[in-house]
């Protein structure tokens, strides 16, 4: 749990590297160290070795070989060499600092020396520990040919066995010192890190999570100072200024919040009053249109006065529409759904909107896709919706041109059935397009506003949505989109097109 932390996963990574970087180190110098005593006891030797060559030369020189084996003697009394010895390349000991040896076989080890061409080894002499055995050929020379002959080019090997208990002793003492030393640093840094990562990196994240919480919940008036200019501090400034966004935005949110709801309450109260004013002057003026009916019943076809009586009642008519939807729009009736062929329903309200007079230079086609699944919704509702869209699109081209409408299946999170009206228009400005759905906004010079407005209230009482995309200059295309029944669909897919009706 704890390594969930992004603090505590740093830490641990980093006093990882320290420990395996420090480590590395001390191993490297130390061994370097070990190596270099090792050679300081090795040249000692060496040292030593030239040193008794030198004092014997003579006395060997001269067949003195007493003064060799008081020589010999009396360098061995150095605590540090266990044995000064000269022994013949056949192995047996000819002088030595410990008398007792002379005529006897050398060591196997040193004499392994001779044999294997070293001048020195490590070896474990028991009783004694670790020994550092050194070898020194004596060569044969000129004058040694007195006593030696001139046959043998080796007449004997100067041995040194040097102890290596007090260098090894020091090699420990130095191991403890770097282990010692490596973890104290260690301990230190680790420590020194953990403090810095937790004050200047845990604390201030936890604080910002701590704030961003408040956030989440809703608490806008959360701030924070930075402490530094670095990183953890631009992130806060980053994350003051989110927080200043985001309850300048709240506050902004929350006006035009109250201002819909005043303006919906404004709409609600309009509605209703327009209600009940409609309401009023519906039953006048059916009494006003049935009263001019039977007036011009007297009035002889020929009569001038017709044509007027005519256009007054053409008025009436219009202004029992503009009654209706302003009736409907303040209370619309509830739907009564049931299980509905879109196909039959576009195909039906085509063919009655197509009696229409401004539908004559219109081209109208038909792209039906088969086998759609049904649709639960009210037909008359939505054959009113799909009526207004396609008048509304005739209008759109009163110079003629192509009504567009399709059909066809969507699949998402969940299945619709998709209905599309399309013309050939002007289209409508980008400017007016988002206002098109708002109740009482129209740009024509006779008409209430209420027809798109009350097509959306419609679909979104299905569960449905009602969409608008429109260029300027090439047309316009509503997109009724309502939820399918079935959620499976075949695959084949057929789409039935009528060049004209």
């Amino acid at each position: 749990m704890i390594f969930k932390s992004l603090t505590t996963r740093v830490i641990v990574i980093s006093i990882l590297l320290l420990v395996f970087g420090i480590s590395t180190f001390a191993f490297v110098t130390l061994r370097r160290e070990q190596m270099q005593l090792i050679n300081a006891a090795r040249e000692s030797s060496e040292l030593l070795l030239n040193t008794i060559e030198r004092s014997t030369y003579n006395s060997m020189r001269i067949g003195n070989t007493e003064d060799v084996q008081t020589i010999l003697e009396l360098v061995g009394q150095n605590q540090k060499l266990l044995s000064v010895r000269i022994f013949h390349p056949h192995g047996v000991v000819l002088k030595s600092s410990r008398p007792s040896e002379v005529g006897k076989p050398v060591d196997d080890r040193d004499y392994q020396l001779f044999i294997n061409n070293r001048k020195d080894g490590v070896f474990y002499l028991e009783g004694h520990g670790e020994v550092l055995g050194m070898l020194k050929p004596i060569y044969n020379d000129e004058p040694c040919h007195v006593c030696h002959g001139h046959k043998s080019r080796i007449i004997g090997l100067l041995n040194v066995n040097y102890s290596l208990v007090e260098t090894r002793k020091r090699i420990m003492d130095a191991s403890k010192l770097f282990v010692f030393s490596t973890i104290a640093i260690i301990s230190f840094l680790s420590l020194a890190i953990s403090m810095v990562m937790v004050k200047f990196v845990k604390k201030p994240l936890h604080l910002l999570a701590e704030n961003m919480a408040r956030v989440e919940q809703g608490d806008l008036s959360v701030r924070m100072k930075p402490d530094g200019k670095d990183e953890i501090g631009r992130l806060i400034v980053s994350f003051d200024s989110m927080v200043d966004r985001l309850d300048t935005a709240k506050q902004e949110l929350d006006q035009y919040h109250f201002q819909q709801m005043e303006r919906a309450d404004r709409l609600a109260s309009v509605g209703e009053m327009a209600a009940g004013i409609a309401h009023e002057i519906k039953n006048p003026l059916t009494g006003i249109a049935a009263a001019i009916t039977i007036i011009k019943e007297d009035f002889a076809p020929s009569d001038s006065r017709t044509t007027i009586v005519d256009e007054v009642l053409e008025q009436i008519k219009r202004l029992d529409k503009t009654v209706n939807d302003l009736l409907f729009f303040g209370k619309p009736a509830q739907p009564e759904p049931a299980f509905t062929d879109i196909n039959s329903t576009i195909r039906k309200t085509l063919k009655f909107a197509s009696q229409h007079r401004g539908s004559k230079n219109i081209e109208k086609k038909l792209e039906l896709q088969e086998d759609l699944p049904p649709v639960y919704v009210d037909p008359k509702q939505i054959q009113q919706v799909l009526l207004n869209l396609i008048l509304n699109a005739m209008q759109a081209m009163h110079d003629g041109g192509t009504l567009t409408i399709r059909s066809a299946f969507e699949k998402k999170e969940q299945d619709w059935v998709l209905i599309m009206v399309k013309d050939t228009g002007q289209g409508i400005p980008a400017q007016i397009l988002e206002k098109i759905f708002t109740p009482f906004f129209t740009t024509k010079a006779q008409g209430t506003g209420l027809g798109l407005a009350i097509c959306h209230k419609l679909v979104s009482q299905h569960n449905g949505t009602l969409t608008v995309s429109s260029e300027d200059g090439k047309g316009t295309e509503f997109i009724v989109s309502l939820p399918a029944l079935s959620l499976q669909f075949p695959e084949n897919q057929a789409l039935e097109t009528a060049a004209a009706i």
